[in-house]
């Protein structure tokens, strides 16, 4: 009897782990809008290329900085596997070293910098 109280006992605990998981019971929150990986490698590649159009146009470092914030914010949504996640990181610190030489007001490295990124964020859908 004994026994079968230890066995009863741990097949309840399992079965209750198992169906209160957060795992379980995740979804998505409502107004949240998930994208497919390459949908979100090409969003961001999208906004990266138009922080470098504004860097072109002449728009000011500030304003600039602000697009390429845009673009990290984004990367976040990029979610394959490791091997993507290794590269998205890699063109996610281009992207910061950007913005770091457009506060300094180097608009040139930024240039470099962000051209750079948009290539490793293109380079990503090859991961997939």
């Amino acid at each position: 009897m004994k026994t079968f109280k230890k066995i009863l006992l741990s097949l309840l605990i399992a079965s209750t782990a198992g169906t209160f998981s957060s795992v379980t019971l995740a979804e998505m929150d409502s107004g949240r809008i998930a994208y497919a990986p390459a949908e979100a490698i090409d969003l961001v590649a999208g906004k990266t290329k138009v922080a470098l159009d504004a860097l072109n146009s002449g728009q000011t470092p500030d304003a600039v900085a602000v697009l390429v914030k845009d673009a990290l914010d984004a990367s976040k949504e990029i979610n394959a596997n490791d091997k993507v996640d290794m590269a998205r990181s890699r063109a996610n610190n281009k992207l910061k070293s950007a913005r770091k030489y457009l506060k300094e007001n180097s608009p040139q490295q930024a240039e470099q910098e962000l051209q750079e990124a948009y290539k490793g964020f293109l380079g990503l859908k090859e991961l997939l």
